[in-house]
């Protein structure tokens, strides 16, 4: 479903008919980012503001103008690093949405909840729509609430593995208890793991390594952008209980058999 039957994402005052979030990391060519924006569908595109050219080379050449920018942080190790960026990103004509990335720990690239928890509520008074990439850890997100964030953004798994959902109870949790978006970002490797999330109850999903590292990038978009639609088709339409087996046909009274 999308914006255009009933099933609108708003998102910083936004109205999203995809509900599937791409990256600009890994393309073995930044001249494939058109294809791709197109094959699946996106709206919106996250880019490391250290690519970012305000002259328009580079990266932000290759950027459809109808995309929704979603400038990242990568690369900022504390909250006062974080906030720098997002203030040149704005200044660059970036934009106000913004990826909160605070990661020290350069072995397993691992968000710092409480560094990312302060950015976000310095940049959520300065009118920033804030979306912060976190660990699935549910006082970590209460406190990304409470400090102004437009989303939270869980990992899956550690970025650029393509495991998988191999924090799927915790991202359950989340969406369960948490009172905004939940955007699955990060780890995903498979078009039915993206349909998964979606089938939880997840608002969105954020697809780069398993996209830019495929055979064939654009053929995988469309891919993702089908699986994300299909999950949360799925989630709305309301998944059947599991349970033991049963018969969907009755196996008394054919052919006279008792």
């Amino acid at each position: 479903m999308n914006a255009a039957n009933g099933d609108s994402f708003i998102l910083g005052g936004t109205s999203l008919a995809s509900r599937l979030f791409i990256g600009t990391g890994k393309y073995g060519a930044d001249a494939l980012i058109p294809r791709v924006c197109e094959a699946s569908g996106a709206q919106v595109i996250t880019v490391a503001l250290r690519r970012v050219d305000a002259g328009g080379r580079g990266i932000m050449g290759h950027i459809p103008e109808h995309m929704q920018l979603l400038p990242n942080t990568s690369g900022a190790r504390t909250a006062e690093e974080a906030v720098r960026l997002a203030r040149l990103a704005r200044a660059a004509g970036c934009g106000n949405w913004i990826k909160i990335e605070v990661i020290s720990d350069n072995r397993h690239l691992l968000p710092d909840g409480y560094e990312t928890a302060r950015a976000t509520e310095m940049l959520a008074r300065e009118d920033f729509v804030v979306l912060p990439y976190m660990n699935p850890d549910l006082y970590v997100a209460r406190s990304l609430v409470n400090a102004g964030a437009a989303a939270v953004m869980p990992l899956g798994a550690p970025i650029g593995t393509n495991r998988g959902l191999r924090t799927r109870e915790m991202i359950a949790i989340l969406i369960e208890e948490i009172p905004l978006p939940v955007i699955v970002d990060a780890g995903i490797g498979r078009p039915s793991q993206a349909c998964e999330a979606m089938e939880m109850g997840a608002a969105a999903c954020l697809v780069n390594t398993a996209i830019a590292s495929a055979v064939d990038p654009v053929g995988m978009a469309g891919a993702f952008g089908e699986a994300v639609a299909a999950g949360r088709k799925a989630y709305l339409s309301g998944l059947g209980p599991e349970g033991t087996a049963s018969a969907s046909s009755p196996l008394t009274g054919f052919l006279g058999g008792g």
